[in-house]
């Protein structure tokens, strides 16, 4: 997996290129924890083709620690086979999906 990183105003912008599995989900945990200065992340996922339960756990402890400091997590450009596992999962119910 590949992840491009820029600022986008108040956010920390993450564009994820590839597959956010059990190997890739660390990379991604990392990256945030050492960027994410802001407490605003927008994660792109134009790009994603499959997203696993490591991924999810990632998601999860992104947005916990983004709403803890009055912050957000948005989700953007996921495809439809992501966005049916996050209604299938319950996430679509606390995360911010554009």
């Amino acid at each position: 997996m590949n992840i491009r990183t820029h600022q986008e105003n108040d956010a920390l912008h993450l564009a994820l290129d590839g597959r956010l599995d059990t190997t890739t989900a660390p990379q991604l945990d990392e990256t945030i924890r050492a960027l994410a200065a802001s407490s605003n992340l927008i994660l792109d996922f134009a790009q994603l083709s499959y997203l696993s339960s490591a991924g999810l756990r990632v998601l999860l402890s992104a947005q916990k620690r983004a709403m803890s400091s009055g912050g957000s997590l948005r989700i953007r450009n996921a495809n439809e086979s992501i966005l049916e596992l996050f209604e299938l999962t319950g996430f679509s119910d606390f995360l911010t999906l554009e």
